[in-house]
């Protein structure tokens, strides 16, 4: 029945006078016998020929659903009729019903998906002429529901993609159908595919995986293009992970042509998007993949943008950056990368060839093509380069650098007019599936380490001054804070929104150190300080983000001396809220600890802080710096920091441990913040005092302090 009701096969009068008799039959039948021969006839009919869709109405309209729901359902068959014949015409008649997609879309026929799907995994006899037809309706109705805009979620509900999956490892008779429409849930709801049939689906992953690795002829290729629809979206099953890889190795070894590389090539990038390098062995045999795929991908890169006037295979281009971030991520991997030394040196000097390709490709892209998903892919490659190398193809980054901030502001701005600020915040796919005619992105995100690189060195810095990147920065910056703040659950948030906050707090570090003019003159600082202010109180105190407190509170103690006369810092409740909170940043990082064996403590890590103190003690000396040059800028800074008792519980922790335990460093900090309270206040100088501030400058050799608090 699968084609036997396609389009029409009109009589010359545009009736068929068979099928009008039998018809007429069914109209007039008196009882269940006579309208079930009427059917077999009507069915017969049907059969005989190709039938348009005004027919095909008219026999729903006089057969309906009734009597086929009683066909499907009915468990007792007339004498010498197999059980089957009755259900499998009723299928044939859905069949011929839902050739027309309203009727595939009817209730009637969405609420048969079950008993349909049950018809895939039914045993019997596979040579069954009876039985096949009705399997082939089967498919041909399940197929046309899916074809329906709400068809696939009603399929997913009724499970039938558990029963596609058994129907193709069964191997029966139809299972290349069942594997056709797998594909097509898949691509139109791959998640809630997932969710109700991970095991089914993850076999189907498995003997699909099997065969690839098996293949010898043409089908691997074929296999290519349908793999990367069954990996799953949580972790593929290791035995699925090193067929797939087998199977890569053999192809991508052999010599092919485009039409069989390609494929290989997309499947690849997928796998490296899911699973990284795990999916590739460690050893010889796997860092030779490994330098393979790198190698043949920046060869498809530079070969489809190097060709002036060449139309672009995007799909495959983009497959082929993810591959190149792949090689990207294991050059700079010091520990455990799958590649050797000499191996990295060549990959890098041929990834850096391919990435001159992608800067050659953004140097033309108008404007109308700025919204397409190629090009956003291509400055996400780029983005990777930049965020482990700036030093070489820097005059072709100069370069490009007005386009990139031009390019990352029109997204940002987009994005900010026309979408909700959550959705912004999403990861997106390394390969689109659909690229649609616009697809507004977080471009800044990938941008922001190389940038952090870049406002380092002074040609770079000046080129993102000039073409506006502070000011976007800043913007870019508390919009992304909002997402953070109370209101907004953070849990759903992904870790690039921290992250991208911390890159942030870096670039803006760079330019407070390197144009401190900038930031004095700018008004976009003046905002962000304020936004600084207000949120470190609420920030020191959520479990978790002490890195981005750290940040948050570095930067702007170095941007409060800088901006020491603006009237927000003046006193006001903002002003001694943020720094009481960045007191107790500072404050907190150590403590004293117990030895055992021993009478004297030692000067130790807090808890909080040992395990991330590796990322965290640049910001926190350089926050000790910038609150030392804070004090004698704001003469209220002194009397508030001795309000807080932090000068007092600093001398009291350095006399309660070895003086042996504090480092240098530590010590060189302890007395420039200890100073300068001393000297700025007469009060700070005699609580030091009463807390053995003498004594304890010392035994630690603070020779500025202890001349200092010997002064009246």
């Amino acid at each position: 029945m699968a084609s036997d009701c396609e389009p029409a096969l009109n009589q010359a009068e545009g009736r068929n006078p068979t099928l009008e008799r039998y018809l007429g039959a069914l109209r007039e039948a008196k009882n269940d016998s006579e309208q079930f021969a009427a059917l077999l006839l009507v069915t017969k009919a049907v059969k005989a020929g190709d039938i348009d869709a005004k027919t095909r109405r008219r026999i729903f309209d006089a057969v309906g659903f009734t009597f086929p729901n009683r066909l499907l359902t009915t468990k007792e068959a007339p004498d010498g009729c197999p059980d089957h014949v009755l259900r499998a015409l009723g299928v044939a008649l859905l069949a011929c019903f839902c050739s027309d997609p309203e009727l595939a879309a009817h209730p009637q026929v969405l609420n048969k998906i079950p008993i349909l799907s049950t018809f895939l995994t039914a045993r019997g006899d596979p040579d069954d002429a009876a039985r096949r037809s009705m399997i082939d309706d089967t498919y041909q109705c399940l197929t046309a529901v899916a074809g329906t805009p709400r068809g696939p979620r009603h399929l997913i509900a009724g499970g039938t993609v558990s029963a596609l999956c058994q129907a193709y490892l069964g191997h029966g008779y139809g299972f290349d159908q069942a594997l056709a429409l797998l594909v097509g849930l898949l691509a139109a709801a791959e998640t809630q595919c997932w969710k109700e049939a991970e095991p089914d689906l993850l076999a189907v992953l498995r003997g699909l995986s099997e065969d690839f690795q098996k293949a010898e002829d043409a089908s691997k290729f074929e296999l290519c293009q349908l793999l990367p629809l069954f990996l799953p979206p949580t972790t593929v099953p290791p035995e699925c992970l090193r067929d797939l890889q087998a199977g890569l190795a053999r192809i991508l070894g052999s010599k092919l042509s485009s039409w069989q590389r390609n494929p290989a090539l997309k499947l690849a990038a997928r796998l490296a998007h899911a699973c990284g390098s795990d999916w590739i062995p460690a050893g010889s045999s796997g860092s030779k993949f490994l330098a393979l795929l790198v190698n043949l991908a920046c060869v498809e890169v530079r070969l489809a943008l190097e060709e002036t006037g060449s139309e672009v295979k995007e799909d495959v281009v983009t497959a082929c950056y993810a591959l190149m971030e792949l090689g990207i991520q294991e050059c700079t991997r010091c520990e455990q990368s799958l590649l050797k030394e000499p191996q990295k040196v060549q990959l890098v000097s041929i990834m850096k060839e391919a990435i001159g390709a992608v800067i050659h490709y953004l140097q033309q892209v108008g404007a109308e093509k700025q919204k397409e998903p190629f090009v956003f892919a291509s400055v996400r490659i780029l983005g990777a380069w930049l965020a482990e190398e700036t030093s070489s193809l820097r005059k072709e980054v100069c370069q490009l650098l007005p386009f990139l901030v031009h390019y990352a502001k029109t997204l940002y701005e987009e994005a900010e007019e026309t979408s909700d600020l959550s959705q912004q915040v999403a990861n997106l796919a390394i390969s689109p599936t659909t690229p649609g005619p616009s697809w507004p992105g977080d471009a800044l995100r990938l941008l922001l380490p190389g940038w952090c690189h870049l406002t380092v060195e002074d040609g770079p810095r000046e080129i993102l001054i000039k073409e506006g990147a502070p000011s976007l920065l800043c913007k870019y910056f508390l919009q992304q804070w909002e997402l953070t703040s109370p209101g907004h659950d953070t849990s759903v948030l992904p870790d690039s929104v921290e992250i991208g906050l911390q890159t942030c707090c870096h670039i803006f570090l760079n330019l407070v150190v390197t144009a401190p003019g900038l930031i004095k003159r700018d008004a976009c600082f003046t905002s962000l300080m304020n936004t600084l202010m207000t949120s470190l109180p609420a920030l020191v105190q959520q479990q978790g983000r002490l890195l981005l407190a750290a940040n948050v509170a570095t930067l702007g103690l170095l941007m409060a001396r800088l901006l020491s006369t603006s009237p927000t810092l003046q006193g006001t409740p903002a002003s001694r809220g943020f720094f009481a909170a960045a007191i107790l940043f500072l404050s907190q990082s150590h403590v004293a600890r117990a030895t055992p064996g021993s009478d004297q403590a030692v000067l130790a890590l807090s808890p909080e802080y040992e395990g991330i103190w590796a990322d965290l003690q640049e910001l926190w000396f350089l926050g000790m710096q910038a609150f030392t040059g804070c004090v004698p800028l704001l003469p209220w800074l002194a009397p508030a920091a001795l309000r807080s008792r932090w000068p007092q519980e600093l001398l009291q922790l350095l006399g309660s441990v070895s003086p042996n335990s504090v480092k240098p460093e530590m010590v060189a900090a302890y007395q420039g913040v200890l100073v300068e309270l001393a000297r700025a206040n007469r009060l700070c100088r005699e609580a030091m005092r009463l807390q053995a501030g003498e004594e304890t400058a010392s035994h630690y050799r603070m020779a500025a302090l202890e001349q200092c608090l010997s002064e009246p």
